[in-house]
C-alpha cells in the first residue's frame, strides 16, 4: 500500500527502499563508525525533535539482558496517514532515506562527531528492530530484520497514551555493540528534555 506523491520528512510513495538499506549495510563501516552509541543518538535525536516542538515530555534509554536497546518517549508517535480506502501507513521512518539528512552536505553533526542520517541507519545496521507506535486513534507495531520488515505492521489497542519505542539488536558483524554510557550521559545534559539510562 502506497500514498502517492507525499513527501515530508520522508517519501510516502513506499514504506521501504531495499537499494537504500543495501547499500547502508555495504558502507556500515562509515555510517556506523562509532558503533552503538552513534545509532542510540539518531533514534534519541528523533524523541528530541519532537521535544523541541514541546510534544515529548521524557526519553528512556533501556539496555535489556539479550543486548538490545529500547528508546521509548512520550511524543505524539509517528505519523499515520490513510489511504482513500482507508489502509493505515506509518510514516515510512525506517526503511527509507530521511530527506533531511541522508546523504546531505548540510546535514547536523551528532555529539560523538558523526552526522545525522536518519533512523534506517539504525534499522539497517541491526539484526531486528521493532518499532511500537502510539497515537490517539491507536496503535501500531512491525518488526525488522537486517533492515527490512518481515511482516505487516500488527494494530495495537489504545490505551490513552501516546509515544514510540524503538528496540533494535545490532548486527555485530556490521556495528560495534558496546555502549559509551559516559558518552551519552555528555551528550544529553543539556537536552531540552530529560533522557534516563536504565538496565532492564
Amino acid at each position: 500500500m502506497t500514498i502517492p506523491g507525499l513527501r515530508t520528512t520522508h517519501d510516502w510513495s513506499a514504506d521501504v527502499d531495499v537499494s537504500h538499506v543495501e547499500a547502508i549495510r555495504t558502507d556500515a563501516s562509515r555510517l556506523g563508525a562509532s558503533g552503538a552509541t552513534h545509532l542510540v543518538l539518531e533514534v534519541v535525536e528523533y524523541a528530541l525533535d519532537e521535544a523541541r516542538e514541546g510534544a515529548t515530555t521524557c526519553v528512556d534509554v533501556v539496555r535489556h539482558g539479550d543486548g538490545s536497546i529500547e528508546v521509548l518517549d512520550d511524543g505524539r508517535g509517528t505519523d499515520t496517514r490513510f489511504d482513500v480506502h482507508g489502509v493505515p501507513m506509518v510514516k515510512p521512518v525506517m526503511a527509507t532515506r530521511d530527506l533531511r539528512f541522508f546523504g546531505r552536505a548540510d546535514a547536523p553533526v551528532l555529539p560523538d562527531g558523526l552526522v545525522r542520517h536518519g533512523m534506517s541507519v539504525v534499522t539497517s545496521l541491526s539484526s531486528w528492530l521493532v518499532h511500537a507506535n502510539r497515537r490517539a486513534e491507536g496503535g501500531w507495531r512491525r518488526r525488522y530484520e537486517n533492515g527490512l520488515p518481515s511482516g505487516a505492521p500488527e494494530s495495537t489497542a489504545s490505551d490513552g497514551s501516546t509515544g514510540t519505542s524503538v528496540r533494535f539488536l545490532l548486527d555485530p558483524s556490521l556495528v560495534d555493540p558496546e555502549i559509551d554510557l559516559a558518552a551519552l550521559h555528555a551528550a544529553f545534559h543539556a537536552a531540552p528534555v530529560p533522557v534516563a539510562f536504565s538496565e532492564a
